[in-house]
């Protein structure tokens, strides 16, 4: 690989994201450390200083300004058709620090053949690691959660979406897909499964994306020599967002498979967010609502459908 092959796209979306900044971009010389790389923003009509800060503290920086909430994906799709000529596109979220030569590690392992995208071990802001690693949703795999609880589940693959066990996270795997805060995308795998799905507006589009790289033949593959702290978002303690999460996740099965496997999804997943909404849980309870409504099921996601579901 040469000249713009060897240089690696960073890509973040932005929203509101001016506390974020600093350490984000403060992260990227040594996360990056002795590669060729560029910074490119898409924001998605941010309120705060959010696109005056990147301007400030990375003046090289190609900043989009999408002039709407268009969603992740939208700003994802942005940043990239923004970017300078490249050879893979590192997804970032604004709350994401790389660890050390991080870049390194995801760019040795994307090397591999057949791999598509490479993850990195993240661990939250208290040092702690977080189950990043995903297997394909399945009708049995939420009831899994529902009955045993995300964590028992995720250590039995036939029953659990998230890999709990630990040492798993020791070395290098493949997995179906992985949280979508910290991808390093092949120029090939762009070419190939781009652009991210849109119409999700937020949550499942990576699920989508890595999914359908998967179907063909690029994988995901999981470094632990690759680090990153995400200090991770709100969707478990927002209710519009959780319900929003839980909708998209039928949305998704809905691409992938038929009506009666699709209406079996649906059922286990109103039964795990209905056992929560009992112990007085509101996002789970917003995500029953949701699930209940068929004029909200139908309709395409966005901001205003965040708002409504949080009622």
């Amino acid at each position: 690989m040469s000249g713009s092959d060897d240089t690696i796209a960073v890509v973040v979306v932005t929203y509101n994201s001016e506390r974020f900044l600093a350490d984000l971009i403060a992260s990227l010389g040594p996360g990056l450390d002795g590669l060729d790389w560029h910074l490119t923003v898409a924001d998605n009509a941010s309120a705060d200083d959010t696109v005056a800060t990147v301007r400030r503290l990375a003046p090289a920086a190609t900043v989009v300004e999408l002039g709407r909430n268009a969603g992740y994906a939208a700003g994802i799709n942005a940043g990239v058709a923004a970017a300078g000529p490249h050879g893979a596109v590192l997804v970032l979220n604004p709350d994401v620090r790389l660890g050390p030569g991080c870049g390194r590690e995801l760019l040795r392992v994307l090397r591999s053949p057949g791999t598509g995208i490479a993850v990195p071990r993240l661990v939250d802001g208290d040092g702690d690691l977080i189950h990043t690693m995903r297997r394909e949703p399945s009708v049995l795999r939420v009831l899994g959660d529902a009955l045993l609880g995300a964590e028992r589940a995720g250590r039995r693959p036939a029953l659990g979406e998230v890999v709990t066990d630990h040492a798993r996270y020791a070395s290098e795997a493949v997995t179906a897909w992985a949280e979508g805060s910290t991808l390093l995308i092949s120029a090939e795998c762009w070419r190939r499964c781009a652009p991210w799905e849109e119409s999700f507006f937020l949550y499942s589009e990576e699920t989508d994306f890595a999914l359908r790289a998967g179907d063909a033949g690029l994988v995901t593959r999981f470094t632990p020599a690759a680090t990153a702290v995400h200090l991770e978002g709100d969707s478990r303690v927002s209710p519009g967002l959780w319900a929003l999460l839980t909708l998209n996740r039928v949305r998704l099965f809905r691409r992938r498979h038929g009506r009666l496997a699709t209406a079996a999804f649906w059922a286990a997943l109103l039964l795990r967010e209905l056992s929560r909404a009992l112990l007085r849980r509101r996002p789970s309870q917003a995500a029953v609502r949701a699930l209940l409504s068929p004029a909200r099921f139908r309709e395409t996601p966005g901001p205003h459908t965040v708002r409504a579901m949080a009622g």
